[in-house]
């Protein structure tokens, strides 16, 4: 019995341990509060023909209340992915789940990603964040993520 309890009780925390970090929006005319990487998931995803490739590419179409984000100020909690080893930076790529899990590691979608641009040098932690910014979607340039947030400071 104790060893079926330890069991439970090891897959819970595991299980904990992999769920992507917990935010929120607040909605406009409402207290409704979304996690703001389920928001950014509302996508779907289009085939286009790219000339310079030379083969068919995902596109990705944004819901409305995505198209409604752009160029607004959010917040979101995540993980620092760094580009340029584990230093202090401006520019790194964000994720709604740790290095293990992240997109660039097979672990999750395109959705849950970010390109960062912070207006001071923020420094690398393994721990979960939060970063203030203004996000812009991109559907155009399939060499940069399909989001990205500018003008980001370090919540906390």
């Amino acid at each position: 019995m104790l060893y079926r309890t330890l069991i439970i009780v090891f897959l819970s925390i595991s299980t904990y341990s992999f769920l992507p970090a917990q935010d929120s929006i607040e909605s406009k005319g409402s207290e409704k509060k979304e996690n703001v990487w389920k928001t950014l998931g509302k996508i779907t995803f289009k085939k286009q023909y790219d000339e310079l490739l030379g083969f068919k590419v995902d596109i990705p179409v944004f819901s409305d209340v995505v198209k409604n984000l752009d160029g607004k100020e959010i917040e979101v909690r995540g993980y620092i992915i760094p580009t340029e080893g584990y230093k202090s930076h401006k520019e790194f790529v964000f994720s709604a789940f740790p290095y293990n899990m992240c997109f660039f590691c097979g672990g999750a979608g395109p959705e849950t990603v970010m390109e960062i641009v912070a207006a001071e040098p923020i420094k690398f932690t393994a721990e979960a964040v939060t970063l203030k910014g203004i996000l812009h979607t991109n559907n155009e340039d399939i060499n940069r993520l399909i989001y990205s947030m500018t003008d980001v400071v370090l919540i906390k």
